[in-house]
């Protein structure tokens, strides 16, 4: 099959045709990726320090079909020889998902192709499956692994036992680990969106100026909460600023490098918990966060101590894209064909729980 995946959760309009014959022979899945396009709306939200919906919607019906037709141009294809189109129906902004969605239906009805709906987390979740760096010749010998999403409104670790069939082990009780980044990076005067900025601004800091809290640290649950890591960094910059004097650069990336480490050794600590709980030998990390250089190196060295094969999707991959849709719309449709939808309805789903997916 040719699969047509929709992207338009948030503020990246992905599109992108994946070939599932590779999926099928066994072949490195991400052989499959046969184009994709992409547009973010960072510059467009920057001015606001954070996603604006309504403009975000309107710049998804601006770009979707534009970009199909550069998707396709890439591929090879042409729009009669997609057997079937994907599309991301929840969570998200609900006027953005309504844009791909209603797209992806009209498709459907007016070409006769199949359809079906993906969670754009399941998307994140097995995007590293199209990781180059697969070590086996079969990524279907991959399950069950471990997988730690980390992304701006979401921090889960979870099993993944086959596709569609997922449990939660573990969940932030607050604030995501990319929310928290996004709002450190607020409090000190970076960029948005927060968490390259930071990062980056850690890469200067001196260790040891700063003592975080690493919260749930200890806990004897897989569950996390960032909330009171950044209270912790807005109580740092009140200090430095009570008697009006500026935040420099040096205390910047000093404060910069405390959160960052205590994040990462929290989600690496998590890590190896639920490596032990499980037995897995494989853990994927998804999502923007799993982009941060410090937090990769961590895992990395925690999978050679472990013995643990740990994956990414690759940088292009990790934050929200249609490529992940297109792919996650192949395997479950090869899997269980009847979920292919009935209805043109536009029944998109903000707020849809990934333990609430039918496999």
């Amino acid at each position: 099959m040719y699969i047509l995946g929709i992207e338009t959760s948030c503020d990246e309009t992905g599109i992108a045709v994946y070939d599932s014959r590779f999926w099928e022979a066994n072949q490195p899945a991400h052989l499959g990726l046969l184009g994709q396009s992409l547009f973010s709306q960072v510059k467009m939200h920057e001015i606001y320090g954070g996603v604006v919906p309504e403009l975000a919607s309107r710049d998804h019906i601006r770009l979707s079909l534009p970009l199909i037709d550069d998707c396709l141009s890439k591929s090879g294809l042409t729009i009669s020889q997609i057997d079937a189109i994907a599309y991301t129906k929840g969570p998200g902004l609900a006027g953005a998902l309504l844009v791909g969605t209603s797209i992806a239906k009209s498709m459907a009805f007016a070409l006769s192709k199949k359809i079906i709906g993906i969670h754009h987390l399941e998307g994140h979740l097995l995007s590293p499956l199209l990781s180059p760096d697969l070590k086996t010749s079969s990524t279907k010998d991959l399950f069950p692994f471990l997988a730690l999403l980390v992304s701006g409104g979401h921090t889960q670790l979870m099993l993944v036992k086959d596709i569609g069939d997922y449990t939660i082990l573990g969940e932030t009780l607050d604030d995501a680990a990319g929310e928290a980044f996004d709002k450190t990076a607020k409090l000190l005067g970076l960029s948005y969106p927060g968490g390259p900025a930071v990062s980056q601004l850690a890469c200067l800091g001196i260790q040891g100026k700063f003592v975080l809290p690493r919260p749930l640290l200890h806990s004897k649950n897989l569950d996390f909460s960032f909330a009171g890591l950044k209270t912790a960094v807005l109580t740092q910059t009140k200090i430095k600023t009570k008697d009006g004097s500026a935040m420099d650069d040096q205390f910047k990336a000093d404060l910069s490098l405390a959160f960052v480490e205590a994040v990462v050794e929290v989600l690496s600590k998590k890590v190896r918990d639920a490596i032990s709980i499980s037995g897995c030998k494989t853990l994927v990390v998804a999502g923007g966060v799993g982009a941060n250089t410090q937090l990769r190196a961590r895992l990395l060295a925690l999978g050679q101590e472990t013995q643990t094969q740990v994956l990414y999707p690759p940088l292009d991959l990790c934050t929200d894209n249609g490529a992940m849709i297109a792919f996650a719309g192949a395997l479950k449709l090869l899997k269980t064909p009847s979920l292919a939808e009935s209805t043109l309805a536009f029944d998109v789903n903000p707020r849809w729980p990934l333990d609430q997916i039918t496999n």
